[in-house]
């Protein structure tokens, strides 16, 4: 895979008018709410449309007892889903925006495991990666490589799912990554996180936190970041 690291998003400046209506499930041919289980937590996807921040992470960024305790929580959810499979949806889009929230953020930041994404070439694959298929299969709306994880801001084309495309990033950076390491095994941790984008207000949000990751993770000056939305300027 190629393409220039930092590359402005063919599209015009600021918030894409679309996100106003993104998030928004209606039971309609064109945009519905899909389900489907994930290794540690459920995911609720638009079968059309949408702008997704998804974070993926290195297979040991995470120590093994929060694995455990995303276990216990999500069978907790896939209970009450059960019990109240109408209901479920909007609650548990809080609860799950919740598991990801800042006590799991915190283990990613403070650089847990063998962060090889510290490795410049390692990092600069993964970051070529994402942007391959850029305006392609997807428009890549922020992103940022760290040392042992990886947060996007994505809207599948249509015709493309989110699913699809995480294997495609996650299974070409895996086996380089790999021959690079000199190492073999799982590479990315199976299960990754995923929020549909409702608002403005939140894709605002998604888009600095985002940019700004690498700086709260204490890596700045860190080049494999996207910075379009925030300075204007793109990273060569």
């Amino acid at each position: 895979m190629g393409g220039a690291i930092g590359r402005r998003p063919k599209r015009g400046t600021g918030v894409p008018p679309v996100v106003g209506d993104v998030g928004h499930a209606q039971d309609t041919p064109a945009t519905t709410l899909q389900r489907r289980q994930g290794a540690y937590l459920p995911h609720w996807t638009l079968t059309a449309g949408g702008i997704y921040a998804v974070t993926f992470r290195l297979v040991d960024s995470l120590p093994a007892e929060v694995l455990e305790r995303l276990t216990r929580e999500r069978d907790e959810l896939e209970r009450e889903a059960r019990n109240d499979p109408e209901g479920f949806v909007d609650d548990a889009q809080h609860r799950l925006a919740h598991l990801r929230s800042k006590r799991i953020e915190d283990f990613l930041d403070a650089g847990s495991g063998a962060c090889w994404m510290k490795q410049a070439r390692i990092a600069h694959m993964v970051a070529q990666s994402l942007q391959y298929f850029d305006h392609v299969r997807y428009h890549l709306h922020a992103w940022c490589v760290v040392p042992n994880h990886v947060h996007v801001l994505v809207e599948p084309v249509k015709g493309n799912h989110l699913s699809t495309i995480l294997h495609g990033w996650k299974s070409f950076s895996a086996k380089q990554a790999n021959r690079i390491i000199g190492r073999t095994g799982v590479f990315w941790q199976p299960e990754y996180y995923d929020h549909l984008i409702r608002d403005e207000g939140e894709y605002v949000r998604a888009v600095r936190y985002i940019e700004q990751n690498s700086v709260v993770a204490g890596l700045s000056p860190w080049p494999w970041v996207s910075q379009w939305c925030i300075s204007g300027s793109s990273v060569s």
